[in-house]
């Protein structure tokens, strides 16, 4: 009887703001297990105690049958990370403790371990797996809840002299609706286009539009990004407000080709899931700014579901490579 091969797995751990998924992946970006946990709003100590929860077991429960031990553990978190030495320095300023969690859970596990923050993590998916592979020079931008970026220059990710490169949604839309920033701004692209952004101008802008059917919860809940994208063409509040985001988006995408000139271009993150913002965005860039992205302007094609957990389990396969 033929004797099976075991692939190499690497294991990851994607921690967001409603769920915590810890998995593995092999190095050809197939994945082999995962599982979901609940997670919430943390401050970062009962962050690490919920990982190594949930990691623990992960590790006792759900691992695939006849799988091998993990060649390393790599975390996609939110917030300043030093990548490179595996530090998780705050998820804001009022949550800034420093932690060595590659450390910590490297020790823990008995693996060598490797951390990014969640969007840079997303942003090393793509250069392995998805449609930044083959370029070197390409920025990914996540629009989510928020609005951040990865960006690759000649190969290498860019990280920033405090680790806080990439926060673009905090750059000017050139729509302004006073719809004020925590960075002080009025016309953020976090503002108009994020998930929070589309939520806070509906409720700035519904007094304006009387006659609109969508709906705006007062029970803390968001307005739904999907909602507004379906009622387009029936709806002038949901038409300003996508129009709005197209617009920033396209402003947002023109000035970092100005200033890092990629090659491509990759839009990620829930609010971009569906493609009808993609298609409003491409409607407005300039053929003569974007002429050099040469792998277009393109929408990720890996799983939104799992592009966190892939980004997690690309620090590790990185984290590797480049310590080998």
């Amino acid at each position: 009887m033929e004797k099976q091969t075991r692939k190499t797995s690497f294991l990851g751990v994607d921690l967001g703001g409603t769920k915590l998924l810890v998995g593995e992946m092999d190095a050809g970006g197939s994945l082999l297990g995962y599982k979901k946990y609940p997670s919430g709003p943390l401050s970062q100590a009962e962050a690490m105690k919920l990982i190594t929860a949930c990691v623990d077991d992960y590790l006792a429960t759900a691992r695939p049958a006849g799988a091998g031990a993990p060649a390393a553990l790599g975390l996609g978190l939110v917030g300043r990370i030093d990548a490179r030495q595996g530090v998780w320095l705050g998820i804001d300023p009022a949550r800034n403790e420093e932690i060595p969690v590659a450390r910590l859970l490297g020790g823990r596990y008995r693996l060598p371990c490797f951390a990014d923050n969640d969007v840079r993590s997303a942003t090393k998916a793509e250069m392995l797996f998805g449609r930044g592979r083959g370029t070197r020079h390409m920025v990914y931008i996540n629009v989510g809840t928020g609005i951040a970026a990865g960006t690759v220059s000649d190969g290498r990710l860019i990280f920033g002299s405090h680790f806080n490169a990439g926060e673009v949604g905090h750059t000017a839309s050139g729509i302004d609706l006073r719809a004020d920033c925590v960075c002080g701004r009025p016309d953020c692209v976090e503002s108009v286009a994020s998930g929070l952004g589309l939520d806070k101008c509906a409720r700035l802008l519904a007094p304006r539009f009387p006659g609109t059917a969508l709906h705006i919860p007062q029970n803390g809940a968001r307005v739904s990004a999907a909602e507004i994208f379906e009622r387009y063409d029936a709806d002038p509040l949901c038409k300003t407000l996508a129009d709005n985001a197209a617009e920033g988006l396209a402003n947002l995408i023109m000035n970092l080709v100005r200033m890092s000139d990629p090659d491509t271009i990759v839009l990620g993150g829930g609010v971009m899931t569906d493609g009808f913002l993609y298609r409003k965005v491409l409607e407005r860039l300039n053929p003569y700014t974007i002429r050099f992205v040469t792998g277009g302007v393109v929408l990720t094609g890996l799983d939104p579901a799992f592009v966190g957990l892939m980004g997690a389990c690309s620090n590790a396969i990185k984290g590797m490579e480049e310590t080998t």
